[in-house]
């Protein structure tokens, strides 16, 4: 069965095996707006490649690692190493300690160009991110749909409705057991920038 929500203020799915939170006004239409708009110019956004069943092929988005911390992450054959934390996203990343407690150390930013670009399938359980990561996911720009799906049992999935200004908080043991995904649209032509804050321990 899949499941879709469009939140109007809180929204806990209550999945098993996951601790999932949607806060959709944690930015005011102003701030998400105006952050969207500087950090379009600010953020050094290249297209890297990463590695696909052994082929290296062109990630669908543009992204960029800043940290607070030297410490560089690796995913999907990808090692990124951190700019210095900018004004902005050191900003949004003290905002985001109102709704977790986790002290995060990085921000992986993303830049969807339109609805062409997209982030696969995965799940964010790599070893620097420790046990059970924190992964707290700040969305600008335009509304995105946002998939999830249990990875053992088929019939569990859910979409969300990412929208600009909105916050979603995955912990726990959500990367164990679920994965989740950015698909492809032809409806949404408009950029969106995705901030997700992290805590790199190795």
């Amino acid at each position: 069965m899949v499941s879709s929500y469009n939140a109007e203020e809180f929204f806990d799915p209550l999945l098993p095996d996951a601790d999932i939170k949607y806060f959709k006004n944690f930015l005011s239409e102003k701030e998400a707006t105006d952050y969207f708009q500087r950090l379009l110019v600010n953020i050094e956004w290249k297209q890297h490649s990463i590695k696909i069943f052994g082929k290296s092929l062109p990630q669908p988005r543009l992204t960029a690692l800043y940290g607070e911390t030297g410490l560089a992450y690796t995913y999907s054959g990808l090692t990124l190493k951190p700019h210095p934390f900018t004004h902005d996203l050191k900003a949004i990343k003290n905002k985001i300690k109102q709704f977790s407690p986790e002290t995060f150390t990085h921000c992986l930013a993303n830049l969807y160009r339109d609805g062409s670009d997209s982030m696969g399938l995965h799940a964010d359980d790599e070893q620097e991110l420790g046990k059970d990561p924190v992964i707290a996911s700040v969305s600008l720009g335009e509304t995105r749909k946002f998939r999830l799906k249990h990875k053992f049992d088929k019939n569990l999935k859910l979409n969300i409705d990412l929208e600009p200004g909105s916050l979603l908080i995955m912990q726990g043991t959500t990367q164990h057991f679920w994965k989740h995904e950015l698909p492809k649209t032809s409806i949404i032509k408009g950029q969106r920038i995705n901030l997700t804050y992290r805590k790199i321990i190795l």
